[in-house]
This record gives C-alpha cells, structure tokens and sequence, in this order.
C-alpha cells in the first residue's frame, strides 16, 4: 500500500516524460487510468484489444480505457473519469486538450479540486510554445546541453534524461504531488505546467550559481565536467571502465595509495597547471590491469572508484542485489519503484496493461451499466471486446 494509494490519475496516453510520470505515480500506489484510444489498437488479439508488451516498463501499473476522443461521447466519459479522479495528466501540444473540450475549464468544472497536469516541451506559453521539438533541443534551450561533454569538442547528448525525464516527468509528478497537497489543504485545484525546458534549466541552478562565482568556465575544463583529472572515465586493460570520483582530499589520497603513486603531492589536486600529468598517470595505471580488477582493488574503500558497469550488468551487482534495486517481472528485469518508504512502501502494481484491456471494468466503475457499455463498444466509443 503505497503512500499515494486512494488517489486516482487519469494519465491521457501520450509517449516519453508523460508515461514515466505516470509509472512514477503508479508505483507510489496511486490508481492511474490510462486513457487510449482505440485506433491505438493496431495489432489486436483475439478478443479486439493489443496485446501488452511486457518490456514497457513504464506503462506498468496502469488500468487502461479506451475511448474515442473525437467523439461527444467520448469526452463525456473522460469528464466522468475526471469527476472521480484527483489529477489528470496529459503531454499534448498546446491547446490540443482545449480542442478536445477537454481543457482545464472544462474539468475543473465538473471536479473544483482537481489537480491538472501539463506536459510540453516549451510549455503552454511563448514564442515556441506551438514548435515541435524534443529532449536535445529543450535542454540547448535552457543551457544544460552546453555544459555537457569535453572541452574542444562538441556537446554530448545525455540520452533523454535531463528533459524528458529529470526536467519533464520529474518535475510533472513533483507538481502533481505539490497540487493535491494544496487541494488537500484548501479543496482547490490547479494547473500545473510542467515545460522539459523549464525543469532542465532548474537542474541546472547550482551552475548556473558556480558561473556567478566565477566558478565556471568553458565546457570541459571544470570539477564535474571531466575537466578535472580526479573526476573523470579511464579505461581499464580489458576495454572496460571505471568512474573516479575522489573530490576530496583525504578520499583523493586514498586513490594515488591504492594506485601505488607515491610521487605525487595529494596537496596539489588541485592545482590545474598539474592535471594534464596528473590525468597521465591515472590513464596509465588504470590501463594495466582489468575492469574486474580494480573493483576487487577499490570496493570497500573510501577512493570513489566504481566500475561501469552495463544494463546487463547492474542488476546483478552485489550491492543492487541486496537493497533490491532491480526486479523481475513477467521476464523483464528493471527497476525497482524508488523512492523507499518505511511504512507504505511502493510496488509495482500490475504488468503494463492490454491497450483497453480495463475498458469495461472502468467504464462500470464511473456508473455505466452493462447494456450501456455494449452499446458504446458496439459504436466504437470504446473498446469492443
């Protein structure tokens, strides 16, 4: 049972920071209702709904209804979900929820307490609010892309964590949580507009404060952006790689010990007019021995060296094996719901759903009776089954 179990999210099917925010919610207990539509439906089993793909790891934990949004109908039944629930999230374009007559006077007039997430790109407002875009070109936006990758070369992408899903879903479930405690509070609702170059320039405060000091300079050439020889990626004999990371002194005279380098002053780490010898020496030593190696030489100890390891490899990681940070369901193995909780822990409360595979059993739940959603499935409102 976990702490947000009694809630209930209708989530409007959509595809990256939009499902993870609704995985997110999901495993912390909430009963997220994932609304379809039925021409998503395009390889149907024998029964007229898709077969789930058990590998979507973060559609798991949904019901799923489907219901055509283009119909009058069709809207009425999603406003009778909004009715019951306690949040809506949704990650369309600008005004495409309006059109629907779905919007956020539309719901909030039928539920004065409902907590309405948004979630875009540029956000609901400004010069490229109505611009398509994705992950790489949010972050560009908001000055995160620049800061990553090395000096002298040109920014490395850092996959779609930073907006879609630190700057984006992150911030969408934070919002959604912030609103229904407010709603909680007081009985309002709200909207809540989560924009992925909103939260990504967020996740860069701290740097954006270090470049106010005079504490950040150009890509590459700085503590945490490999610029610093004691904060970097070396490669080990065998093709793998180990992280380094002592940016303490005591923690950074630990790794030139264990490394055996016994003629380098630990005081001047750091001093940078030492880093191109200093990066030498390490890329040498990590280079004479295996990946496997070096964690025997490093685990246990206060150096800050972990090996890098691949997703086949962190799940059986002893470290990942004992906290449970890994699980298997239905043959896939992935992450556990996080963060931990001591008196409602969170869970993973069902396999990702058949698209309409909770059609009727939705459907009864808001008040329809059997002859009613027969009719309904028959008119292709809804799924048929």
């Amino acid at each position: 049972m976990g702490p947000l179990t009694g809630f209930t999210v209708v989530e409007m099917a959509g595809i990256g920071p939009g499902p993870f925010a609704g995985m997110l919610l999901a495993d912390l207990g909430a009963d997220v209702i994932r609304v379809d539509r039925p021409r998503a439906a395009s390889s149907p089993g024998a029964d007229g709904a898709v077969e789930a793909d058990s590998a979507d790891v973060t559609s798991r934990g949904r019901r799923s209804v489907t219901i055509d949004l283009k119909s009058p109908e069709g809207v009425e039944l999603v406003l009778r979900l909004v009715e019951r629930a306690d949040a809506l999230i949704e990650g369309y374009r600008p005004g495409v929820m309006e059109r629907l007559g779905l919007g956020p006077q539309e719901c909030l007039a039928r539920n004065g307490r409902l907590v309405y997430g948004r979630m875009t790109g540029w956000g609901q407002d400004g010069p490229l609010a109505h611009s398509a875009g994705h992950d790489i070109n949010y972050i560009s936006l908001s000055g995160a892309l620049s800061a990553i990758g090395r000096a002298g070369q040109a920014p490395v992408p850092p996959l779609n964590l930073v907006g879609d899903y630190g700057g984006g879903a992150m911030l969408l479930a934070c919002g959604v949580l912030a609103g229904l405690l407010a709603a909680g509070r007081d009985g309002a609702g709200q909207v809540v507009d989560a924009a992925m170059v909103d939260g990504s320039a967020l996740l860069m405060a701290p740097f954006y404060g270090a470049q106010a000091m005079g504490r950040w300079s150009e890509r590459g050439t700085n503590l945490l952006d490999t610029g610093a020889p004691f904060y970097d990626v070396y490669a080990t004999s065998d093709g793998g790689h180990v992280s380094v990371g002592p940016i303490e002194p005591q923690f950074f005279g630990r790794l030139l010990g264990l490394l055996g380098i016994a003629d380098l002053d630990p005081g001047a780490q750091y001093d940078p007019s030492t880093w191109p010898a200093l990066r030498e020496r390490l890329a040498g030593a990590f280079a004479e021995n295996t990946r496997d190696h070096w964690q025997e030489v490093f685990t246990g100890t206060d150096a800050c060296v972990a090996p890098v390891l691949s997703l086949a490899e962190a799940p059986a990681h002893p470290h990942n094996v004992a906290r449970a940070t890994f699980v298997s369901r239905d043959g896939v193995v992935q992450p556990a719901p996080a963060p931990r909780f001591s008196r409602t822990p969170a869970e993973i409360r069902s396999s990702p759903p058949v698209i309409g595979e909770h059609t009727r059993e939705v459907l009864a739940w808001i008040g329809l009776d059997e002859a009613e959603i027969t009719r309904l499935g028959d008119a292709g409102i809804t799924q048929r089954d």
